[in-house]
């Protein structure tokens, strides 16, 4: 595939501590911030992340969750990243609360190379030394730097 994770993830949007209460409330917020980056509308961009994540949940399992989104007009692939300051329910696959949640927005169009995007992300999220490192991680340059590095 050939596309790192980091390809599309800015040390300025990865949130170390963010303070959230529910699944809603940070699929709202890591939306707003991330539309805010990509100067759109933060409306239609949680709108998306909101309709996915009815779908089913994209709490993945190991604390780690990966809500996604196609936009129309997006050109590349764009990330947030957050460790919450608390964990909290997802809906999550294997039941455990959510504490790392990496936001991907897609293009809108169905190239296979969307898909192989999200297949790395996961990939690099299943990665217990990779989750250890960012759960370890003080500040958000250290928790972009444990991503990377990993």
């Amino acid at each position: 595939m050939g596309a790192a994770v980091i390809d599309f993830l800015s040390p300025e949007d990865v949130f170390i501590d963010l303070a959230v209460s529910d699944k809603s409330q940070v699929l709202q917020e890591l939306s707003r911030r991330a539309a805010a980056r990509l100067g759109l509308e933060d409306g239609p961009v949680a709108d998306e992340i909101l309709s996915r994540e009815s779908l089913g949940s994209t709490g993945v399992g190991n604390g780690v969750a990966i809500p996604h989104a196609r936009l129309i007009g997006l050109i590349n692939p764009f990330a947030v990243l957050a460790r919450l300051k608390r964990a909290i329910d997802f809906d999550a696959i294997d039941g455990k609360p959510v504490d790392l949640v990496f936001l991907l927005l897609m293009r809108g169009d169905h190239d296979v190379g969307q898909i192989n995007v999200l297949a790395a992300v996961a990939r690099k999220l299943r990665d217990g030394n990779t989750l250890a490192a960012l759960r370890k991680a003080r500040t958000a340059p250290e928790l972009f730097e444990a991503l990377r590095s990993h």
